[in-house]
């Protein structure tokens, strides 16, 4: 069994596979520094998930350190074995002495980590924690209970390897405990991996950094409002695409971020964000406001370009919309120099954007369903306004949310084809963000 993992890369990926069912999710992958962070990193990639760190510390028995007592993680989360205290004849004091120790270092390697990214909300999301692997597992029940602390539905502890009797020894600590091997003959992580190298602080940053350009929860403060908006970058992405919402709908909205999965699996970077405050959306009058979500959409354009994004130097911008969003995509992309490289509409009305359809300079693709016959009709005219390249392509047997299936399958691939061939070839001449 020894030697399974080349290193800790190789070992995310072998992990990552059992994970795959977690893609699609609300999920954010939290690796332990420094070792899990490199395993993690794999995991987030293959999942489309953001990437972030949970720094805890074990607890070492004063006479013979590798064996933890213990743990301490961010937040003050404190973990104690009481059978190991007993055992080795630790003393109250001692575990206070180590615990203060071992806690100072807890938050000034948070403070490196962070430096120059805020810690990834986990309210309402999976919380998938991920080391190189569990020895007495006194890390990682620390880990999972400061993920519970922030709020996390669901959380998951995941290694590539494990001792016998580990998920016995872990029980409740996490809903789901997933290994890739379970060793009969475990001594220690080390000697199941050809490489064991140990992890730097500097490989810590750059996994952080790169690990998908960048993904999170955002906030577009445009003029006296601030908007809630969730944006992911993956690497290399050559545009990023902007989601127009739709009556009743927003950031959350199921059927867009499925959408927006389809795009980061081609490699497009998207942000989905609320064009309207919790405290304007109840109003219809705002809600139909064209002109108003236009201009939102637009100052959150500009927002988006003036932010420095890791890992992403150049770029060009698309938006997609639905129903009444659709209708703003098209206002704002008429704007005398919009320098929007693609719109989509899907199931949307883009009549209410008026006369301003034949100022629209961007291809624009309009995709209904062949049973929304409404608004299809819609859409016809609307096209028969646009100057600009355009195509309209009717998915068979949808009706307006796409809810019959394979059918919103069908939108989201039309919608990526059109973005991925004019995002592309819009990228000649573009400068930074």
């Amino acid at each position: 069994m020894q030697g399974i993992f080349a290193d800790r890369g190789d070992a995310g990926q072998q992990l990552a596979a059992l994970l795959a069912p977690l893609r699609g999710e609300r999920v954010v992958v939290l690796g332990l520094p420094r070792g899990g962070v490199p395993v993690a990193r794999e995991v987030s990639v293959a999942l489309g998930a953001p990437l972030d760190v949970i720094v805890v510390r074990k607890l070492g028995v004063p006479v013979q350190p590798e064996l933890a007592m213990g743990a301490v993680g961010e937040d003050g989360v404190f973990v104690i074995n009481p059978e190991v205290v007993r055992q080795t004849g630790v003393t109250d004091a001692e575990v206070a002495a180590v615990r203060e120790r071992e806690q100072a270092e807890v938050t000034a390697r948070a403070a490196r980590y962070r430096a120059s990214r805020a810690r990834e909300p986990l309210g309402g999301r999976v919380a998938v924690v991920v080391d190189d692997g569990i020895a007495t597992g006194a890390t990682a029940r620390a880990a999972c209970e400061v993920a519970r602390a922030h709020g996390a539905v669901r959380v998951v502890l995941a290694v590539p390897v494990a001792p016998p009797g580990w998920a016995d020894r872990l029980a409740g600590v996490a809903d789901d405990l997933v290994s890739a091997h379970v060793a009969q003959d475990f001594q220690s992580v080390g000697q199941f991996y050809a490489d064991f190298t140990q992890t730097t602080d500097e490989q810590v940053n750059a996994c952080l950094l790169d690990q998908s350009g960048w993904a999170g929860e955002v906030s577009p403060v445009i003029g006296q409002v601030r908007l809630g908006g969730y944006l992911t970058v993956p690497p290399n992405a050559p545009g990023i695409v902007l989601f127009a919402h739709g009556s009743g709908s927003g950031r959350n909205s199921p059927r867009n971020r499925y959408v927006a999965d389809v795009l980061h699996a081609a490699g497009l970077g998207t942000l989905l964000f609320d064009l309207l405050t919790p405290e304007e959306a109840p109003a219809l009058s705002n809600v139909f406001d064209i002109g108003l979500l236009a201009r939102r959409l637009t100052d959150v354009r500009d927002w988006l370009r003036a932010q420095p994004l890791p890992g992403v130097a150049r770029g060009a911008v698309g938006y997609f919309g639905a129903s009444t969003g659709a209708a703003a995509a098209l206002w704002a992309a008429a704007e005398p120099g919009a320098g929007v490289a693609a719109v989509v509409s899907r199931g949307g009305r883009p009549d209410l954007a008026g006369e301003r359809l034949a100022k629209v300079t961007a291809p624009t693709l309009l995709v209904v369903g062949g049973e929304d016959h409404t608004v299809l009709d819609l859409n016809l005219q609307a096209q028969a306004m646009l100057r600009c390249e355009n195509r309209l392509d009717v998915v068979p047997g949808a009706t307006h949310l796409f809810e019959e299936p394979g059918t919103l399958t069908a939108a989201a691939t039309l919608a990526r084809d059109w973005f991925t061939r004019h995002l592309v070839s819009s990228l000649s001449g573009t400068g930074p963000w």
